[in-house]
Order: C-alpha cells, then structure tokens, then sequence
C-alpha cells in the first residue's frame, strides 16, 4: 500500500466547519515531512477556498448596503422580557409610507435579507427586517454571533412559536407607530421566513396582507380560519419540495373562504430572491426575481 494519504471525497463538498477541522487535524497527523507538510497546508488552503463561497457569498449584498444614499438604521424593539433586534429603511418620499416587516430566511438577518428591506425602501415603502435570533447566540447575541450556517440552522429550529409571533407582533406595532409610517403594514418572507409568513397571517389581524416566498402554509383548518388578509405566494417552478405543499393550502383557503394566490416561476429553484440577485446568477432565477420583484411591487402599490 502507498503511503501516500488517500484523496478526498470532494464529492461530498460542502464541507461544514467541523468536518474540515477533522481533515485538517487528520493531514497534519499524517504528515512526515517537510513536503508532506507543505502538502497538507496547501490541502487547508484549498479546503479554505472551496468553502469561501459560503462565508463570503454576500459581499455583493454588503457593497449594496455600503452604496446606498437611504436611511439605514439599527433599532430595538422591546417586548415582556425580549429585546429584538431589527434593521429598518426608510425610503425617500415626501409622504407616509407603507411598512413591510421582512421575515429573513433559516440563514438568520444576513446582509442579503437586509439588503432587501434597502431595495423595498428603494421602492418607495418603509422596511423592517428584525432577527428573530436576538438573544439566542453567546452571551445574548443573534445572527452574527452564532458561528456559521450550522449553528444558524441548528438555533432556528429550536424558536418557540409563540416567542416568533410574540416578537413580530411587536415589530408590527413598533413601525405601524413610526411617524413616517401612513398605519398600513404587511409582511413578506423567504425560506423559513415564508412558511413563517403565512403562519403570522393566522395570528396577527393588524397587517393587511402576506407575502410568502417559497414557503408552506399551516395545515389546521382552524389556523386557516384565522386568516383575514389576502396571502400571495412566490414559488420556484423548480421547488417540489415546497410546491406539494401547494394544492392543500389552496384547498384549505378556498374551503375557509379566503384568498390565496400562489404563482410559480418556471426554471426557478428554491430562494431565487437571493440567488438571482447573485452576481452569477442563472439566468432562470434572475428572471424569476424580476418578475417576482415586480409582481409585489404592483401588489403593494394597490394597498
């Protein structure tokens, strides 16, 4: 048998944090020399770059955020024993604007969540993105103090219900309240964000509609029978997953009366918001964004 370490399975990519600190340790536990040295260091490195994609993603959205001539701030939101952290824009308007509460996806407040409610501004409408994972990360942090997609994910699936709905209906009060704001709020999400949506649409009767992208809809009848704004839904035509969802949430609507208006974007995958506003974005997500940005726009315009 050679004595060289065997290749890795760069099939399996992508790699999480853990797994490539386990490589690393393995490469350097095998190294005997000088050459294998620099082999194994030249092995991290590369490892380094095949994972850079996910820690530096969003630098086209930071550099949006970084080039915007709007108002950007950073706001908390109290409530009970909660203190939610929410990053709000304001758009350049001589009048009262629409609000938008923006429910980020199962990645936490990242800069591209952020970067929206920038582009919703752009548009014309007061934004609110609040992290709902205020408070849950080290020493009471949210999004950015929880290390990487993983733990983001991890932490997420683990939000009490009632303590995301208690925290959105205190977003909605707060910028409903804002002197800028003309009264009007909704709400729109992505990912976990959409399925999210729809579910707040059930215990909020303030908002005057919902926007879910790519999300599902609750199952209970009586959680349907709740809802009292029309819900409009955003779908990658490319999604099974979350399009099987589909047909019973238009079946539960209909048979309580209410409006639910689902399309779908043919060639788009799952978070086509996000991947195609992406620099190398195909182009089926890229038109499915536009065609969506412009659909919601139309819609909000309407309120």
């Amino acid at each position: 048998m050679s004595g060289r370490n065997p290749p890795l399975p760069f099939d399996t990519l992508p790699l999480s944090v853990y797994e490539v600190s386990a490589i690393t340790m393995l490469t350097m536990r095998n190294t005997k020399s000088p050459a294998q040295l620099a082999r194994s260091t030249a092995l991290t490195a590369l490892l380094g770059t095949l994972l850079a994609p996910a820690a530096h993603a969003q630098d086209w959205a930071r550099q949006r955020l970084e080039d915007t001539p709007r108002h950007l701030e950073w706001v908390t939101v109290q409530h009970d024993d909660r203190a939610v952290n929410c990053f709000l824009a304001y758009p350049e308007v001589s009048g009262k604007a629409t609000a938008v509460v923006v429910i980020h996806e199962i990645f936490g407040l990242t800069e591209w969540a952020r970067g929206v409610t920038d582009q919703l501004a752009e548009a014309g409408y007061i934004a609110i993105a609040p992290d709902l994972l205020s408070g849950m990360g080290p020493n009471g942090g949210g999004t950015d103090e929880l290390a990487g997609n993983d733990a983001v994910r991890r932490t997420i699936s683990t939000l009490p219900p009632d303590q995301i709905t208690a925290d959105l209906n205190a977003v909605v009060d707060y910028v409903a309240a804002l002197p800028a704001c003309n009264g009007k709020v909704v709400v729109g999400g992505f990912c976990w964000g959409g399925t999210q949506t729809f579910r707040f649409a059930t215990n909020n009767r303030k908002i005057l509609a919902a926007f879910p992208f790519y999300g599902s809809g609750p199952e209970d009848p009586a959680d349907i029978a709740r809802i009292n704004v029309p819900v409009h839904g955003f779908y990658g035509g490319n999604d099974a997953r979350v399009n099987a969802t589909i047909p019973k949430s238009k079946a539960l609507m209909q048979a309580a009366g209410k409006t639910y208006e689902p399309v779908l974007y043919e060639g788009a995958g799952h978070g086509f918001m996000r991947a195609g506003e992406a620099p190398d974005a195909a182009d089926a997500n890229r038109r499915a964004r536009a065609e969506a940005w412009q659909r919601w726009k139309a819609i909000l315009g309407q309120l």
